[in-house]
């Protein structure tokens, strides 16, 4: 049973920077993608960044692009998301996912095999 725990969410000023990390296990990590994806109250849940496990390729959300930087260490099985500039609608919690298979469908959550339990991230103005 894969299973994703994410951490270093938290409070932080507009302008400023966070690390979140997700710790996997469970499968071997060389296929398929690892995301990040959030949810702000009452809102929809959105595609915020992705990355193949095999080649390291990246995907974005165009309202990150240039400001987050999803990274994978598959010696360790984590996936990091490096937010910089970080704006009070970035405030949401943010979930790491991971699937078994690439398809260019690397933004539909419905694609995703296996969910954490999520992290909130607050950014003050």
């Amino acid at each position: 049973q894969v299973q994703l725990v994410e951490s270093g969410g938290g409070l932080v000023q507009a302008g400023g920077s966070l690390r979140l990390s997700c710790a996997a296990s469970g499968r071997s990590f060389g296929t398929g993608l690892a995301a990040w994806f959030r949810q702000g109250r009452g809102k929809e849940r959105e595609f915020v960044a992705a990355v193949r496990w095999s080649g390291g390729t990246t995907y974005y959300t165009d309202s990150v692009r240039g400001r987050f930087t999803i990274s994978k260490d598959n010696a360790k099985n984590t996936v990091d998301l490096q937010m910089n500039s970080l704006k009070p609608e970035d405030t949401a919690v943010y979930y790491c996912a991971d699937r078994l298979t690439y398809t260019s469908n690397y933004d539909s959550g419905d694609e995703y095999n296996f969910w954490g339990q999520g992290t909130q991230v607050t950014v003050s103005s």
